[in-house]
């Protein structure tokens, strides 16, 4: 991104008393808050068909389990009404065979209707077997599907609630969204064309377009300043962006005033399982690349290395890969290094490419100012060190 438009990264207009803010700054911190407001609004809009097929989806499996059991039942009764049927043939039957042996000539011809009554008689108490368990089996039937019938009441009167609350919810943020764009309308209406577009540009690529400057450094990207850079910020006399991030920058002279002050509640800062899969470190020196941060991964027996410049978050070099555990393959990198907070997956990192996220940038830089701090309070963030085999560090 290249340099903000001469018009207004020195207005002539922009004269106004020492330690006061130009009204575009203000008025850009103001939009900055509202346009934060709006993704808000709009995302929790955009969130409402979601939630309302997750509830409904959740009344279909309640559905779907009184289908089941009504299913069973009537499955129940038609195999009832089978067996019945079966045993009624089979009474013709034995009625018929009994009638045909008042008829017979021989022993033999007597013996084989009776085979054929006895057959049919053990057939229809095989029949009655399976009507009486059905019979048992009815009960519980009854039970689970008055029991599911009872369920999907109640969960339709509570899913119909919550779809009431989320569309009353949605009413309301809608209403909200309006009243911010118009507010949105009104502040941009109040600053600098020139400024404007280059802060909605800024913003658009990382995210906010307008950062504080602290104890000469950029609060977004972290660079330091030059000195007649912080000195023109401080001065509240004219527009100045970031040389790095291309922000625009302002200055509150009562945020660095409490940052000089010692702090007694500051959180303390969680530290990194020393044996994660992966890991993040901070070199302030690496090779000639200058400050870096270094990404270790162990995956499937293999460790792989990715380096990313501290200020611009791009991936500097090739994704270095060796076997073995990280510590056992890049020993002459963790010797020294600063151990960060940080863990995204491998499809994550390969999704952003060639450039860190400003997201992920700005939360390495935070724990980055909270590792210093508690290495300048004495704390037991060290840099970490390893004893490593001379041949090993070698390789």
């Amino acid at each position: 991104m290249g340099p903000p438009p001469a018009e207004y990264s020195r207005p002539r207009h922009a004269r106004i008393t020492r330690g006061s803010m130009l009204p575009d700054i203000e008025n850009l911190l103001k939009l900055q808050g509202i346009d934060a407001e709006i993704r808000r609004l709009q995302d929790e809009i955009a969130e409402f068909p979601k939630r309302v097929a997750v509830i409904e989806q959740k009344l279909a499996g309640t559905k779907t389990q009184l289908e089941k059991a009504q299913a069973a039942v009537k499955a129940d009764e038609a195999a009832r009404r089978k067996y019945d049927t079966a045993i009624n043939d089979l009474r013709g039957k034995i009625s018929k065979y009994r009638d045909q042996s008042l008829d017979v000539k021989t022993n033999d011809q007597y013996k084989a209707l009776l085979h054929e009554i006895q057959f049919a008689e053990k057939e229809i108490a095989a029949n009655e077997d399976k009507i009486l368990e059905m019979m048992v089996n009815a009960d519980a039937r009854d039970k689970e599907v008055k029991a599911a019938q009872a369920e999907l009441k109640a969960e339709t009167a509570e899913i119909e609630k919550e779809k009431e609350e989320a569309r009353q919810r949605t009413a309301e943020d809608e209403k909200l969204l309006t009243e911010w764009r118009a507010k949105r309308d009104q502040t941009r209406s109040g600053i600098n064309d020139d400024l404007l577009r280059h802060f909605e540009r800024v913003s658009k690529f990382r995210g906010s377009g307008i950062s504080e400057v602290r104890d000469q450094k950029c609060m977004a990207c972290r660079v330091m300043l030059r000195p007649q850079t912080y000195n023109e910020v401080r001065s509240g006399t004219q527009t100045i962006v970031c040389d790095s991030c291309q922000r625009v920058l302002y200055y509150n002279p009562a945020e660095e005033m409490a940052d000089l002050k010692p702090s007694t509640t500051r959180a303390k800062r969680h530290h990194p399982k020393i044996d994660a899969p992966q890991a993040w470190y901070y070199r302030a020196d690496f090779a000639d690349r200058g400050e870096v941060f270094l990404c270790l991964t162990n995956a499937r027996g293999q460790s792989s290395r990715r380096i990313y410049d501290v200020h611009t978050g791009r991936l500097l070099g090739d994704i270095l890969s060796r076997e073995g555990d990280y510590r056992h393959a890049f020993p002459e990198d963790i010797t020294g290094a600063m151990r960060l907070n940080g863990n995204w997956t491998e499809a994550e990192l390969d999704a952003f490419g060639t450039e860190l996220p400003m997201v992920a940038l700005d939360s390495l830089r935070f724990d980055l100012d909270h590792a210093r701090h508690e290495a300048a309070a004495g704390s037991h963030a060290k840099p970490e060190t390893h004893a490593v085999p001379t041949e090993q560090a070698a390789s």
